[in-house]
């Protein structure tokens, strides 16, 4: 079973990390100013901009 890599609002994070509003389906990704927030492991995501958003974890560049 794979890793979930979306998340909605109320769910806990699974990770210390940033995290980054996107749209529901892969070709809904280009929002305009999309929130960030910085989480730590199991501290709850916040409400979205829009009901038809979630929560992705952003990579990270080293």
């Amino acid at each position: 079973m794979g890793e979930q890599t979306q998340f909605e609002p109320g769910q806990r994070a699974p990770n210390d990390g940033k995290y980054m509003e996107v749209g529901e389906d892969s070709f809904h990704m280009n929002i305009k100013d999309p929130q960030h927030v910085e989480l730590r492991k199991g501290q709850p995501f916040p409400e979205t901009t829009n009901h038809n958003r979630k929560w992705k974890k952003m990579k990270q560049f080293h």
